[in-house]
């Protein structure tokens, strides 16, 4: 836990406690790594899942979608790994999945590994691609999700057509260049109320980053990106 500290930048006078640095940095408990090598045995063996095709490290970045809101006084940004990891092991997905989201102490660009962030394709849940690259994703000239192609939930629902989500936005709680803005993500993600704010981006605009501040009360919608590839993502 030492160590820990001196990766956030504090020391034991600054008070905070041990479980908000594990969370802000998504370091996971031994309790809760111990429930993800359960869930993780459990998908290798289950019977049921899209059997897909093999996939090799740094070929493919699979971006998914919950289908539900996570911003609430009872979530937080580990709570949106998990739902995120659980949810692609339900459906057979090997790969790990983690929350759309900059936190307290990571920006949303560093989440996917440096060595895949210009050379693996983003494509949906489908393997249809939507980005050349997460690089592409962020700045001024970030691309724009490749027309009629669509992102789907781990359910299989296509997230523009879906009608329980008319506002078509997702959060996000960073600049364009992919960097946490602490006065616009919903509090580390566990406010839910009106008067506190969160970024967000319209996807009718084609981007993911677009730069609207939005109240945390809304019931946006959470992508989830598959930050480190396994030898066979699918089985």
């Amino acid at each position: 836990m030492i160590f820990l500290r001196r990766v956030a930048g504090l020391s034991c006078r600054d008070g905070v406690r041990s479980s908000d640095i594990r969370e802000e940095l998504r370091v996971e408990p031994l309790l809760l790594h111990f429930e993800r090598s359960q869930l993780r045995c459990f998908g290798h063996a289950h019977p049921g899942g899209d059997p897909g095709r093999p996939r090799t490290r740094g070929e493919i970045i699979s971006l998914g979608w919950l289908g539900k809101i996570l911003v609430s006084p009872r979530r937080s940004i580990r709570g949106a790994d998990f739902l995120c990891f659980q949810q692609a092991r339900a459906v057979g997905l090997k790969g790990t999945f983690r929350a759309f989201l900059s936190s307290k102490l990571q920006d949303l660009y560093t989440i996917v590994h440096r060595s895949d962030r210009d050379s693996s394709p983003i494509v949906n849940l489908k393997d249809q691609a939507l980005f050349r690259s997460w690089e592409s994703l962020f700045g001024d000239d970030a691309s724009k999700i490749r027309e009629n192609v669509p992102i789907y939930s781990f359910d299989g629902r296509d997230i523009l057509r879906d009608s329980a989500w008319p506002e078509k936005m997702v959060w996000h709680g960073s600049s364009k260049k992919g960097h946490r803005q602490t006065d616009n993500y919903c509090e580390t993600w566990r406010a839910g109320d009106r008067a506190v704010t969160g970024l967000a981006s319209s996807l009718k605009s084609g981007h993911l980053l677009q730069q609207t501040s939005s109240s945390c009360s809304a019931s946006y919608i959470v992508l989830c990106i598959e930050n480190a590839l396994t030898s066979q993502s699918k089985k």
